[in-house]
């Protein structure tokens, strides 16, 4: 769960001004949980009745825009691979990569000064290739299905912040790579994805605190129910953090979201207003549990080491496939060998192919740290209807119930159907020690 970027204008400020004057909203949700009758507890409770009951909440119209979202966006996980392969093919075909590089070759006599200067070029110049596909997906799609709330002067500027920051951690992290290709011989592959691993842990530890006030305002949680609860979760759980901090995503999206992010002095405790004006404490609570989970469970960690490893297959595929294209093309293309960072394009084309071809166990692997955080969260936070609501109001952007091979291909998080049985078996479990909800 995370915030979309953010960019300031006068009508945000003014409404962010009176949140900040008036913080009861911080301090007590205005929302009360209200289960279903079909999921009260009771000794006739059923957890297939129950869940059926939850999933009831959904009309039939509600149903239909949630499933056509999700389904069109397996369709723009297709043409967006589709359309940066053409770019790819556009700038090596007509030697616009070369010329870049020639262009950055002119400066100075370092090699890291010349891929530093190709890398921001590159970037900017890829920025505004795919910026149409861009603006259909994040901007129009967006809010035909009403997930923004973000005009264009505000949506746009995001974008802008983000090519900034994407210019500055994107360079240096091509020159890291690109280093590590040229001097580490034939064994690149392998030292490329450890120094890419090292540079994914570098973003985490500086993310929380540097980059994430780029796009949205932190402000401490006012003193509340709610942050006595989520304090006294955190400190139950050894979680490192003195805080609670609320962001202002309801600037651009409907979504709710929430985080336990960072390293060590970095580690911050994040939920966007959203979840804070739209949902019910016992939502809250689960949420919460939900992302201490991944917290304890060292699942940042776990996760980088994992996609870690693919991204070693990755770059072995990398180092076949550039070399038969290169054999084959790059004397067209002005591309000289792996270590030439003309070549970009073509590693990241075929880089791409690489991971399209692993989506399923790259979604799995996400999927298996979702369930576990689902379970943690249940345990710590005892709140079974409030993770079940929460699961819900995730459907309006997440199909509630795919098949089974369709979540298994495509779903990076456990279906919501999946994660209201997964609840109600829970509570099915603990009903003598739950407190019953309206």
């Amino acid at each position: 769960m995370s915030g979309r970027f953010v960019w300031p204008n006068a009508v945000s400020v003014a409404l962010l001004m009176l949140l900040i004057g008036n913080p009861l909203w911080a301090q007590e949700s205005p929302v009360d949980l209200d289960i279903p009758a079909g999921a009260r507890s009771g000794a006739d409770f059923d957890v297939d009745r129950a869940t059926e009951a939850y999933v009831a909440l959904l009309s039939e119209e509600q149903r239909a825009k949630s499933d056509a979202y999700t389904e069109g966006g397996y369709w723009l996980k297709l043409w967006g691979f589709l359309y940066g392969l053409a770019v790819a093919w556009l700038l090596l075909h007509f030697r616009i990569s070369a010329a870049i590089r020639d262009l950055a070759e002119r400066i100075g006599k370092w090699n890291w000064l010349h891929t530093l200067a190709y890398a921001v070029q590159y970037i900017v110049i890829t920025t505004i290739l795919v910026f149409p596909l861009s603006l259909y997906q994040g901007f129009f799609r967006e809010h035909k299905y009403a997930l923004a709330t973000q005009n264009f002067a505000g949506w746009f500027g995001d974008q802008m912040t983000g090519l900034m920051v994407g210019a500055i951690l994107g360079s240096l992290a091509l020159l890291l790579i690109y280093t590590v290709i040229r001097k580490a011989g034939q064994l690149w592959w392998i030292w490329a994805s450890v120094a890419s691993v090292a540079f994914i842990f570098f973003t985490s530890f500086i993310g929380p605190v540097y980059v994430a006030p780029l796009f949205n305002d932190y402000q401490t949680l006012e003193d509340g129910p709610i942050r006595l609860q989520i304090m006294s979760m955190a400190r139950a759980n050894d979680i490192p953090a003195d805080d609670v901090y609320w962001f202002d995503a309801s600037r651009q999206t409907r979504r709710i979201s929430a985080n336990v992010s960072g390293f060590l002095s970095t580690t911050r405790i994040s939920l966007n207003d959203n979840l804070l004006k739209r949902t019910s404490p016992e939502e809250i609570q689960a949420v919460m549990g939900h992302e201490m989970g991944h917290y304890i469970l060292n699942h940042g960690v776990k996760l980088v080491m994992q996609f870690g490893l693919i991204l070693v297959g990755g770059f072995a595929f990398v180092n076949w496939g550039f070399g038969r294209a290169l054999a084959r093309w790059g004397e067209n293309w002005g591309v000289r060998d792996i270590g030439d960072t003309a070549g970009l394009p073509l590693l990241g084309a075929v880089l791409s192919v690489y991971f399209l071809i692993m989506t399923p166990l790259s979604n799995s692997i996400v999927r298996v740290a979702e369930v576990e955080a689902d379970n943690y969260g249940l345990n710590v936070a005892g709140q079974p209807d409030g993770f079940a609501r929460v699961a819900m109001r995730l459907s309006e952007y997440r199909k509630i119930s795919p098949g089974a091979f369709e979540e298994f291909l495509f779903y990076d998080h456990p279906s919501g159907r999946n994660r209201v049985h997964m609840a109600m078996q829970w509570k099915a479990e603990h009903q003598d020690s739950e407190p019953e909800t309206k």
